[in-house]
Formats: C-alpha cells, structure tokens, sequence
C-alpha cells in the first residue's frame, strides 16, 4: 500500500498573462504566506526551483498556455488545479479587477477547497483537439476566401461560369473579368489565399485519417447517420475517455446542448440550451444532426415530429442531443446503435477505408475482409454477402460472417 500524500500547505494562485504571471500563496487558513509576484516568462524556470517545493498546490485557468505551464510545474509541485474561468464567478466578475486580485481569490478558492477542477486531457488528446482546431481554421480561412469572391461578382452583375468556379482551372476565368487593376490584384489574393487554406486542408487531413485507422472506436461512431471521419475524430478528441460521463445526461450537459432549469420555490421555467461545454462537440453534434435528418429515416421522422412544434433549427439541436445520448451508448456499450441500417453501416464503413488510404489500412486485411471484421463487431449483417457500389452499383462481395447464427 502506497502512504497517501500529505495535505499541501500553500496554495498559490496563478493569474496567467500573454508575457507574464502573477503568484500569490496563501495557507490553509487563507491567510497571505507569499507575493504577489509578477514573473516574465523567462524568468520563470528560476522561481520554479527557488520557490516551489512538493508541498505546495496551485490552481490555474484555462487559457492559450495552460497545458504548458501545467506539464512543467506539475513533476514539483503536490497538485495542480485547472478550473474554467466562468466558474470562477469571484474572479471573472469582480467590481474592482486586478492580476494580484484575481491570483489572490484564485489562491483562496483553493486553500478552502471551492473549486470544481476540469478533466486534464492526456497528450494524444490535445494533439487530436490542436490538429482538428487547425484543419477548422483553414477551413474557415477557405470560405472566407470564397465569400469574398462571390462579393466581387455581386458587386458588379457578373454571373458566375459554369461548373465550379474555384476550380483551379477556373483562375484565368476570373483573372479575365473586365474588373479594374486593383480589383484584379485583390481577387489574385483571394484565389491565392484558396490554394493556400484547400492544401493545408488536405495535409491536415492525411494526417487525421492516419490517426482515424488507428482509433478502434472510431467504427462506434461511424455507424451513426451523420458521421463521417472527420466528424467522428472531433467528438472523440472533445469526449476524451467516455467513462468520465457516468451516464448519458453528463455529457449533453459537457455538450452545453441541455436546456437551462430554473426551479426555485413555486417557479420553474426551462429555456434555451446552455451553450457552457465544448464548442466543437455542440457544432459536430449540429452538423450530424443536419445529416441525419436530410438522410437516415428514423431521424426524418424525428425531425417531421418535432419541426412544426418547434421549428427547423430547434428540431435539429433537440435531434443533435438525441443523437449525443446514442454517441454515450454505442461508445459506453460497444454496440451497434438500435436505428442501425445494416446496408446502409456496411456502405459507410466501405468509404471509412477507402478514406484510410492504403498505406493506413489495418495490416493483412483487404477493403471487404475489414468492412465484415467491423460488421461482426457491431453484429450486423451476418446474412449481407455484397455491398452496392459506385455509381453502376457493382456489388463488391464480402467474406462470409464469422459470428455464429442466432439461436432460435
């Protein structure tokens, strides 16, 4: 049995800065021991090993630089506390704001154990969350492009050419338009800046389908209607461990898509989503819903349903968190989801690894022997032997299942 650590015996509130820190320590007792102490990074190695010792705990927000200063204290220190700062309403709303303020309350709030910590990712987990933040960022840099340059034919009645007109066979088309020179230099940068944001797309998403064939439950999530890899590794890298959620209400609350509750003597009122949890999980959930509901019958009924009650917009979010409560089942239970399209899960799988690339393939196995080991897994299809496909809808045959027939 390992002896338990000892309670620490400082508590140092960190205000942290772009260029800078301010300490404040306090004691059990809330009393100031330390500081304030205004740090410049460079700096700070020092007063780590001048003033830190194993004895000490210190609390933390959530900003740019978190997990930074969070792995290099942390092997000196007892503990480190990471809170977001709207629950920090003492010091993200004060009448009077200050850095040794806001170090100081921080400080405080930890010594009398008032606060709630956030679950800190593991490294695989922010690398996934930094890699899909900056494939999103290209993505809107990429529209941004595109508005622009509709804004151009708009502006002066052109209509635009056939096809696609950000192909890039279509630059000497817009390169051509009777426009003035510098308007002529602006759509340049504009077509420039699109190359640009769809190549770094495209390298980013190598990698994240690199990624995608190693996760084994990214095939949990792909079954669902509405879920493809990309949308897939950005719920999985936003849930981290499913086991964190204890059923399937925590995570539309982490989710921000359950509603807001007031109940207080003989009021209650509901009202709109809470919007307090993950923004990309919310926006993934959104965009499969849209999926969903444009294409899987059982979510077209759902929204026929909900829609002239609630409107379009609303029915989607309301599908977005039915669709989260079967993300926790499928990822919690390892099963097939119970609206599951066995044709439908195999035609999706079939693109998943075709997305994979060759190189990325699971070793040994040929597209249609990976697409029956994920089918067995969900225990699905058994009696499927071919999958429609390409545009002739060729059938591609499949191994024969290796799970045994269902007892009568």
């Amino acid at each position: 049995m390992f002896a338990e650590k000892p309670p620490p015996t400082r508590f140092f509130g960190l205000d942290i800065h772009k260029h800078y820190l301010v300490a404040i320590a306090v004691d059990a007792a809330g009393e100031k021991v330390y500081g304030p102490r205004r740090l410049a990074w460079p700096d700070l190695e020092a007063w780590r090993s001048q003033t830190l010792t194993p004895h000490d705990a210190l609390v933390i927000e959530m900003t740019t630089n978190t997990w930074q200063i969070y792995d290099e204290l942390l092997p000196h220190v007892h503990s480190i506390t990471v809170v977001h700062p709207p629950h920090v309403r003492m010091v993200t709303e004060p009448k009077v704001m200050t850095d040794k303020i806001a170090a100081l309350n921080l400080a405080v709030l930890l010594a009398k154990g008032m606060l709630k910590p956030i679950w800190i990712p593991p490294q695989d987990v922010r690398e996934r969350r930094a890699l899909l933040a900056q494939r999103s960022k290209m993505t809107r840099l990429s529209t941004q492009a595109k508005n622009r340059l509709h804004a151009v034919l708009h502006r002066h009645h052109i209509l635009p050419c056939d096809g696609d007109p950000f192909l890039a066979e279509k630059r000497s088309w817009w390169l051509g338009l009777p426009l003035s020179a510098v308007e002529k230099v602006r759509i340049l940068s504009d077509l420039e800046t699109l190359a640009f944001a769809r190549q770094q797309v495209a390298n980013l998403e190598a990698c994240l389908n690199q990624l995608a064939a190693q996760e084994p439950r990214l095939t949990l999530l792909v079954q669902l209607p509405g879920f493809g890899v990309i949308n897939a590794l950005t719920v999985l890298a936003a849930i981290g461990e499913i086991s964190r959620f204890p059923d399937a209400k925590h995570l539309v609350g982490y989710a921000g898509l359950g509603g807001r509750v007031h109940d207080s003597g003989l009021t209650t009122r509901t009202g709109k989503i809470t919007k307090a949890g993950r923004r990309e999980l919310r926006a993934a959930m959104v965009e499969a819903a849209q999926a969903a509901a444009n294409s899987h019958p059982h979510w077209k009924a759902e929204l026929a349903r909900l829609e002239p009650r609630l409107g379009r917009n609303k029915a989607i979010v309301a599908i977005a968190r039915k669709l989260l409560v079967a993300v926790w089942h499928v990822l919690t239970l390892q099963v097939a989801d119970k609206h599951a399209e066995p044709l439908r899960v195999a035609r999706k799988l079939m693109n998943t690894v075709y997305k994979f690339g060759i190189a990325n393939r699971p070793a040994g196995l040929s597209t249609a022997a990976y697409v029956r080991s994920q089918l067995d897994r969900l225990n699905l299809a058994r009696d499927l032997h071919a999958i429609p496909w390409g545009s002739k809808k060729k059938p591609i045959p499949l191994p024969p299942s290796s799970q045994p027939p269902p007892t009568s």
